[in-house]
């Protein structure tokens, strides 16, 4: 296999396998998974320090706080060497999230292909394993992910329209190719979930991608756009650019702080699609709420 090794440290802002990212030297020394705060999981494996899909919405941006990037998110990216490919000791009735504050299918992936090693780690899984990702590259490991014995496989997309998704979300896939992704996991076997996150209020349309999805996934799941820090004022600033119409609702939610009532008539609006599913529709609405 022409694979290059994680474990050899590169020269600082080589370019990418996407061409435009700052690639960092391997950053060593790292135990396979982390325990999670997150309501859906127990244990997280982030394979990648940083993100290149460099999403405008990304709540993961204040990582940057914590490992010492000047660099603004989205810019750069940085394999990780782990000192372990041990798993958590205690995997039966837990939830193992690959890719939580990154994709670990992101661009870089091509090149350091991290992931065929981690896939191999969790052939032995006794946890149910979730994998999160926004990229259609995951379909070069049909064969390895087929080998989980429990697994899942979610797809993030908030958008019907590539134009939003592009200006959005620009290092990821486009829409067509996530539902094409979600699609092929599907037939071949693997569980898949639709992420719709973060839910953009009046710009997603989720019976549209319910529609979209429908036939070739397990179950749809929803979680609201949260904005805090330095990416609130981008957010908004691109609704003004791109929706004005929709300028008063976001101030009245993300400035305001009155958001609730919206949320709340998402939620009324998710139990009268409930009934003509076929599939679970799992509200992560505000789960930082959620206890687990």
């Amino acid at each position: 296999m022409n694979q290059t090794s994680p474990h050899k440290t590169l020269p600082e802002n080589r370019n990418a396998s996407d061409g435009n990212a700052a690639e960092k030297a391997v950053s060593k020394g790292h135990c396979l998974y982390s325990k999670s705060k997150l309501p859906a999981a127990d244990y997280v494996i982030n394979p990648y320090i940083g993100c290149t899909h460099n999403c405008l919405y990304c709540y993961a941006s204040f990582m940057g706080r914590f490992t010492g990037h000047k660099e603004k998110w989205g810019t750069y990216i940085e394999p990780k060497r782990f000192s372990s490919m041990k798993l958590p000791r205690k995997q039966e009735g837990t939830t193992i999230l690959v890719g939580s504050v990154t994709d670990a299918y992101n661009p870089a992936e091509k090149k350091y292909r991290l992931m065929l090693g981690i896939l191999e780690a969790l052939r032995n899984s006794k946890a149910h394993v979730e994998i999160l990702t926004k990229s259609k590259l995951i379909l070069r490991d049909m064969e390895l992910l087929r080998q989980i014995p429990d697994l899942s496989v979610g797809v993030s997309l908030a958008f019907s329209s590539q134009q939003d998704a592009g200006n959005l979300e620009p290092g990821a896939a486009s829409v067509q190719e996530r539902l094409d992704t979600l699609k092929s996991l599907h037939q071949n076997g693997i569980s898949t979930y639709l992420f719709v996150a973060p839910y953009f209020p009046e710009i997603t349309n989720l019976r549209q991608l319910v529609a979209s999805t429908e036939g070739f996934v397990d179950s749809v799941c929803v979680e609201n756009l949260n904005l805090r820090g330095s990416y609130k004022a981008t957010v908004i600033e691109y609704i003004a650019n791109h929706h004005p119409r929709l300028l008063p609702l976001y101030q009245e939610i993300y400035v305001m702080g009155m958001g609730k009532a919206y949320w709340n008539r998402l939620e009324q609006e998710m139990a009268e699609l409930r009934e003509h599913m076929k599939v679970p529709l799992i509200s992560y609405l505000y789960h930082e709420e959620i206890k687990k």
